[in-house]
């Protein structure tokens, strides 16, 4: 795969439904474009929680009460994280009136994931730093449960495969340790049904939102190969 140099700097949300191909994407992106790096709350979190920083033992007492974590202090670890790299000033607080002024430098292109997922967090996200692109990706429901019964995993190593694109050398078995696949537990199409109809209804205002501010891009395919050209091709004419 070729690379691209971008000319300015991209802040990049990717929404999409369970099963769409988010991560495939990313990986797809960062490789093409060498400038962007992956900026996961969830990574955040945990990081967080294993160094024993402040945040992340506030954050803790959140998980271990099964309680989500407040929207303030998901803001705080990814504000903490782009001055930490320079990409914003950092004299930057979360209780800023206004958004922190992102660097201009083509090296501070970041892909935002696991936040925001509703249209209040987006909102709150805006008065922190301003995104340029929200990709909302597109992948029929019934090839998406398609994908999910041909799904098998090996549980120790975390290994996925899937009989129709990406089958193991030996049916039922991992590659590398010749061990059997499972099926995950929840990997059954009614759960799926409700994750996919939930996602919509969340994602609809967090959509809008975005469209409201200009920066909504809709890409469909029934592949992740198929949607990664036309990825690739916007990318280039925004930001390249």
């Amino acid at each position: 795969m070729s690379t691209k140099e971008f000319k300015r700097a991209a802040r990049i949300i990717l929404v999409g439904a369970p099963g769409v191909g988010k991560g495939t994407q990313a990986e797809r992106l960062m490789r093409r474009y060498p400038q962007l790096s992956a900026v996961s709350s969830g990574d955040l979190l945990r990081e967080g929680v294993r160094n024993r920083t402040s945040l992340g033992l506030e954050a803790e007492t959140f998980i271990k009460a099964g309680n989500l974590v407040p929207d303030e202090m998901i803001l705080k670890l990814i504000l903490d994280k782009l001055k930490s790299n320079r990409w914003v000033s950092t004299q930057s607080s979360v209780t800023d009136p206004s958004p922190a002024q992102p660097s201009k430098n083509p090296s501070a292109s970041f892909i935002l994931d696991g936040f925001p997922r509703t249209a209040t967090q987006a909102s709150r996200l805006d008065n922190l730093i301003p995104v340029n692109l929200v990709v909302s990706l597109i992948t029929p429901v019934n090839i998406i449960l398609s994908r999910i019964a041909s799904r098998w995993v090996h549980p120790p190593s975390g290994r996925v495969y899937n009989t129709d694109f990406n089958a193991p050398k030996v049916s039922g078995r991992d590659d590398l340790t010749g061990e059997p696949l499972t099926k995950r537990a929840d990997d059954d199409e009614e759960t799926w049904k409700q994750r996919l109809k939930k996602f919509d209804e969340t994602s609809r205002p967090l959509l809008e939102h975005y469209d409201r501010k200009r920066v909504l891009w809709t890409v469909r395919g029934n592949s992740s190969d198929e949607i990664t050209p036309k990825l690739f091709q916007e990318l280039d004419s925004r930001f390249a």
